[in-house]
């Protein structure tokens, strides 16, 4: 089964087409034939080594990638779904060993996969399960009622843009970030102010709302810089695990998509609003998954809008 990964950690030069043998299927599990997988900065902690310590599998080749698009091509026993053979789907994979999204076939749990947005290509629906739903879930985690307020920083990005819509949707007034080549983009994507990015991009916010933000999504991890931005008692979610400082009684909330990695109600709202336009599916470049080194080097040379994504 073919793949891309690394037999040694490193930079991108150590990813490589490598052989896997096929996973089994078990019950309550599907399993699909990915055709798409976008890249995300996540997979170049992988390929660096930088979680081998916490995966069980501790072995090569490890196979990154945590978004994947494609048809589905077998469902196991024991499964509760209405997906049936041949349809088109994405799912978030959370990787471990050579099991990650960068391979042509894929087992994964029933409710870590759903149907693709009407519409789109499967390139365009890779770009979705992962940073839609850690987006979903810093909302979640933050709990703002309509009419609050929220900044994003980082919002020109994948993570970012998706909580600019979600927040919009949700009755959420927002707030973001931007470069001015960016402004224009982020306003596109639905914020009702728009500040300029950078270390002081929290007096920048409290010069448009000074009594503080209620909630603020960190997609920039700028981490102890932004906190001022937001009123005492406020919500912040952070995406690198950052708890905060413990002042002003902040609620910091560290958000792990693994959360929801089989929340498949939420996937499949995903689905549903994209397919609505409620979310904008943003793909970059498409590369064959044999120049997946390629796409690591453009990711780390930063300006990226939108997602890169492998094709099978």
């Amino acid at each position: 089964m073919r793949a891309v990964g690394v037999t040694e950690f490193g930079g991108p030069e150590a990813l490589r087409v490598v052989d896997v043998p096929a996973e089994p299927l078990g019950p309550g599990q599907v399993r699909m034939r990915v055709t798409a997988a976008a890249v995300s900065p996540t997979d170049t902690h992988l390929r660096e080594g930088a979680y081998a310590r916490r995966d069980p599998v501790q072995e090569f080749p490890y196979v990154p990638g945590m978004d994947a698009a494609g048809v589905l091509i077998e469902v196991g026993p024991d499964v509760d779904t209405d997906l049936r053979v041949g349809d088109r789907v994405m799912a978030v994979v959370v990787p471990t060993g050579a099991h990650g999204a960068y391979r042509e076939d894929l087992v994964l749990p029933a409710g870590s996969v759903v149907r693709s947005p009407a519409g789109s290509t499967d390139a365009e629906a890779s770009t979705l399960p992962m940073n839609g739903l850690t987006a979903r879930l810093a909302l979640d985690l933050m709990g703002l009622q309509p009419g609050q307020v929220v900044a994003v920083t980082g919002a020109a990005g994948a993570f970012g843009g998706y909580v600019v819509q979600l927040a919009r949707a949700d009755g959420l007034t927002v707030v973001a970030d931007a470069s001015e080549a960016d402004e224009e983009l982020v306003r596109d994507l639905g914020a009702d102010v728009v500040v300029r990015r950078g270390d002081d991009v929290a007096d920048r916010i409290r010069s448009e709302f000074p009594g503080g933000v209620d909630g603020l999504a960190d997609g920039s991890v700028q981490d102890a810089l932004v906190l001022p931005a937001v009123r005492d008692g406020g919500a912040v979610a952070t995406v690198r695990g950052y708890r905060g400082t413990g002042e002003r009684d902040l609620r910091v909330h560290p958000t792990l998509v693994r959360r929801y990695a089989e929340n498949r109600a939420a996937l499949d709202r995903l689905r549903e609003q994209a397919g609505q336009g409620v979310l904008t599916l943003r793909v970059a470049r498409t590369l064959p998954a044999e120049e997946a080194a390629e796409a690591h080097r453009l990711l780390a040379r930063g300006g990226i809008r939108g997602r890169l994504v492998l094709t099978f």
